[in-house]
């Protein structure tokens, strides 16, 4: 049985981060696992200086930077990561 590929979306809370919530949750598929990162937890905030994130909305598959804001989420750019398509 394959792994499920992890996508993160840190996340501040705010009406911008929930909408690039909802389209993320809404182009996953069976083979995505989708995780929000509350930007208000220090280990979150850690973790994401590690991933090299300075701003949210910012998206995460399997450990890689993907996107960060803009005006909106880049859908192309998830899921020429990988985002919805099967392992």
């Amino acid at each position: 049985m394959a792994t499920k590929r992890r996508v993160e979306v840190f996340s501040a809370g705010c009406v911008i981060c929930q909408g690039v919530i909802d389209a993320v949750r809404q182009e996953a598929g069976s083979s995505d696992e989708v995780i929000v990162r509350s930007m208000y937890d220090s280990r979150v905030i850690e973790r994401a200086k590690k991933l090299g994130i300075q701003c949210v909305p910012a998206v995460v598959i399997d450990d890689k930077l993907v996107s960060c804001p803009g005006p909106g989420v880049n859908i192309q750019a998830l899921k020429a990561a990988g985002l919805g398509n099967p392992l």
